[in-house]
């Protein structure tokens, strides 16, 4: 029986492609002179930002970091987007006595601001960011935490994400996996991953939690 969808929260419950995308090909233009494609950008996607920009430059990511946050948090409003079906699907689920919760790589003032903007952030029931674990996505223990505090056994759980790092995480922490096909990665090698579902919308979760719970 599932009790609780956790949710990654960039490219999942609000859109922040291009938020993302612009941040990136600004620091990486401005620090190292790099013009980084769209398609390198995005298979990046879900991975903690420190380790991304440490690919770049691992020497200086900690000055790449303070010019994405700072430029990130700049255009913040303006590029995030709603995920469409969203806050009605976090709705629905409360009425059908599921717990939510939010599980992401991004630092907790900025995403707590994302889902203010869409009026998600009141039907989170634990909402988990880098600060609160030691270790990361892909790492389980994001997804363990979070089941801690819902009082639930991971195996009762799921992971819905747009990354392998989502997946990998759901996984290696014992829970369920589920793949929103809206991601901006490319789905076959997500796919390589095998997670338990795959939505097209963010609606699809419904039927998965109907068919799991009420038949």
């Amino acid at each position: 029986m599932i009790k609780a969808v956790l949710f990654d929260l960039d490219g999942t419950l609000i859109d922040t492609n291009d938020l993302i995308i612009n941040s990136f090909k600004y620091t990486l233009k401005k620090h190292l002179g790099l013009d980084a494609s769209k398609d390198e950008i995005v298979m990046h996607f879900g991975e903690p930002l420190l380790d991304t920009l440490s690919r770049y430059d691992k020497e200086n990511a900690h000055i790449l970091l303070e010019t994405y946050r700072k430029y990130n948090e700049n255009i913040h409003d303006e590029l995030t987007k709603e995920v469409v079906g969203a806050k009605e699907t976090l709705s629905e689920l409360k009425t059908l006595g599921i717990k939510t919760g939010v599980v992401t790589s991004k630092r907790k003032i900025l995403a707590e601001r994302g889902l203010k903007l869409f009026d998600l952030l009141n039907y989170i029931d634990v909402f988990i960011t880098p600060e609160d674990t030691i270790k990361h996505k892909p790492d389980g223990e994001p997804v363990i935490k979070a089941c801690e505090g819902l009082k639930i056994s991971t195996n009762e759980a799921i992971m819905v994400g747009d990354s392998h790092y989502d997946i990998l995480c759901g996984k290696n922490a014992g829970a369920k996996s589920c793949l929103v096909k809206y991601t901006a990665l490319p789905i076959d090698k997500i796919m390589v991953y095998n997670p338990d579902y795959i939505v097209e919308k963010i609606q699809d979760i419904l039927d998965i939690i109907k068919k799991e719970n009420f038949n």
